[in-house]
């Protein structure tokens, strides 16, 4: 099964990196507020650069450039892929915080592309 992670990451601003393994690699996307635990409750994800799978298990301080900060594990586990097309990925995670069904939409707002929504489903 494929796996996800999210870090806390004290950098410049708290911020969440979403990380989910698909096609070898960890498609990752920043909140700026924690990830939500029940239904309905929306939050902006910014799409960023991949990161190699290994990047999962990364706990520790980033010293130089850009995301400089502490970063920790927030929560990690497996995940089944529902659905997943250009505009919308669901996933039904299994960890030890976020449990269920999730989705990510790309809701393009101000125009543009990196701009998604995450959010419990089920």
């Amino acid at each position: 099964m494929p796996i996800f992670v999210i870090h806390e990451h004290k950098a410049r601003n708290l911020h969440w990196d979403l990380r989910l393994e698909l096609g070898g690699k960890l498609k990752s996307w920043a909140l700026p507020k924690k990830p939500p635990t029940r239904n309905s409750v929306k939050r902006l994800a910014i799409q960023v650069e991949d990161h190699a799978k290994d990047y999962a298990n990364f706990e520790g301080e980033i010293k130089e450039g850009y995301g400089k900060g502490k970063v920790k594990i927030w929560d990690k586990g497996n995940y089944t892929l529902i659905k997943r097309t250009p505009k919308e990925i669901e996933v039904n995670f299994q960890g030890k915080i976020l449990k269920g069904k999730y989705v990510l939409i790309n809701a393009q707002m101000g125009d543009k592309k990196e701009n998604w929504l995450f959010m419990k489903v089920g």
